[in-house]
């Protein structure tokens, strides 16, 4: 059971922005433009659970992710991982901190190189880390390929003898072989087969449980992340919009997006079946997104109020980012 108390926060994240600047818009003259892919986004990561975070694609999801492991430097705000400023830190800290955050990105083959043996692959983070020796780096690569189901025998084989289901499983093995205690899954099954991904999906259950990992999962799969998930964050357009746990967000969402969100998911009992909430328009720029609720352009819910920002409403823990709420829609 996950305590969602301050003390068992393991990565706090506030007031994060990252804007990149537009090409030509610095020129002598010109308005300065932005592209404001991650926008005042607030959110804490508690240990031992997993956050879903979902979006359409473009919402800034990726750009997210990427900001709070250091990838990309954010634009603003404020980073603590287990109570340290990691914005912050010196560069060998922030190696140790790669070393116990760790990255399973979408594209299993496009991750792994593919002159590689698998063996080597496995082996390199431990080397770059300077773990063990070479007897033992060999006995932590063999125990990690057998903890995802495979063999030792396919350490010997290149990553393009694999299927996509296994290059996944390889790929989890690398995150983990530094035995990190914070795994960020960017749409880990997306790309495989629907055939494979509960396999997966379980896999990353059972070894969350045997090795005690946080994770943060990335998804636009809304079924997946209902599987998976304790608390979601829904994002749209830069903005977490609307926060709560499985069954506030599934049983009770609030915010206009997350209801058209879940009415797109399919749904084999008749009963369970929502009707469709279609939205009119397209995802507005993040060059020029519009003042007030960002929403407001495809909310068919759209008041005046809609042209001011809206609160972070807090209902009972169930976050959301929606002037409806005020008025106890």
């Amino acid at each position: 059971m996950v305590s969602y108390d301050e003390d068992n926060i393991l990565l706090n994240a506030m007031y994060i922005k990252k804007y990149f600047p537009v090409k030509g818009s610095n020129k002598p003259g010109s308005e300065k433009k932005y592209v404001k892919a991650v926008d005042d986004v607030n959110f804490a990561v508690y240990k031992g659970e997993t956050l879903g975070l979902v979006g359409e694609s473009g919402c800034g999801k990726s750009t997210l992710i990427r900001t709070i492991t250091r990838l990309i430097e954010p634009t603003e705000g404020a980073l603590f991982y287990k109570n340290e400023d990691i914005l912050n830190i010196s560069s060998s800290s922030l190696r140790k901190l790669r070393k116990d955050m760790q990255v399973v990105f979408q594209d299993p083959f496009a991750s792994l190189h593919p002159k590689m043996k698998i063996y080597q692959i496995l082996e390199e983070p431990l080397i770059i880390n300077k773990i063990g020796t070479k007897e033992e780096r060999k006995k932590m690569v063999e125990d990690m390929i057998e903890k995802v189901g495979l063999k030792k025998e396919h350490l010997n084989r290149y990553p393009f003898e694999f299927s996509g289901g296994q290059r996944q499983r390889i790929v989890i093995a690398r995150a983990l072989i530094t035995k990190p205690s914070f795994v960020i899954l960017d749409e880990p099954v997306s790309a495989l087969d629907v055939s494979i991904r509960s396999q997966v999906l379980n896999l990353l259950e059972e070894l969350q449980q045997s090795m005690n990992l946080t994770y943060l999962f990335i998804s636009h799969d809304l079924s997946v992340v209902e599987h998976i998930c304790s608390r979601i964050m829904v994002m749209y357009l830069g903005h977490i919009v609307e926060m709560g746990t499985r069954e506030q967000i599934f049983e009770h969402p609030m915010h206009p997006y997350t209801k058209a969100l879940l009415s797109a998911i399919p749904r084999v009992n008749q009963k369970d079946r929502q009707e469709r909430i279609i939205l009119n328009g397209e995802i507005p720029s993040p060059v020029d997104p519009p003042t007030g609720c960002v929403f407001k352009t495809r909310c068919p819910y759209r008041t005046s109020k809609c042209d001011t920002v809206p609160e972070n409403y807090d209902v009972d823990g169930h976050f959301v980012k929606c002037h409806l709420c005020e008025e106890g829609v």
